[in-house]
């Protein structure tokens, strides 16, 4: 009887090549660590084409993946900062600016804060990822938020989410308003 398996078997799998490795495919691609370390190179890396904004990378806060934001123009109320760090404030718009160049991420924030101001927006929510790397070295995308929002004329304050809207990996961001011609307030 043993026999008539082993035949049935062979008759069965005719045809079929073995496998050549031993090692299980799990569907997770394996990291370029060359290419990585060239993205990485090149997200810091200028394409030449200059763009005035009022935003300098001459000096950049370093923060940690982990490290909460806060930051509050003088003048702004304690309540109002209270407000926005308990989430109490809706954000009326959000940017994701999640693998990035930095370049690239800091034309997109420049024209969103744009946009926010044009259209009277008093809270945004901007995510730029938390990039803890295994490397040590600092999340380029985040410290460079953290630094350009200090300088953005219309910015009040900002400060790291709720964890239901990416924790330490985004911010809160409450913006001067104008007040609009007719508008009650």
């Amino acid at each position: 009887m043993q026999e008539d398996d082993f035949s049935l078997f062979r008759s069965a799998v005719r045809g079929v090549k073995p496998i050549e490795h031993d090692r299980a495919e799990t569907g997770k691609p394996r990291s370029n660590k060359a290419q990585i370390a060239t993205l990485r190179a090149n997200a810091s890396i200028s394409d030449g084409d200059t763009r005035i904004d009022g935003l300098s990378d001459q000096f950049v806060i370093d923060v940690a993946a982990e490290d909460e934001l806060y930051w509050v123009r003088d003048g702004v109320q304690d309540s109002q900062m209270r407000k926005l760090k308990a989430g109490q404030i809706p954000f009326e718009g959000s940017l994701d600016l999640h693998g990035l160049s930095v370049e690239k991420a800091r034309v997109l924030l420049w024209d969103f804060l744009a946009e926010a101001c044009k259209f009277e927006i008093r809270c945004v929510r901007v995510t730029h990822g938390k990039a803890a790397r295994k490397d040590g070295k600092r999340p380029l995308i985040k410290s460079h938020v953290n630094t350009w929002l200090r300088q953005h004329a219309q910015v009040l304050g900002f400060t790291s989410c709720l964890p239901r809207h990416g924790g330490t990996g985004g911010v809160y961001v409450i913006l001067k308003r104008t007040m609009l011609e007719g508008r009650d307030e």
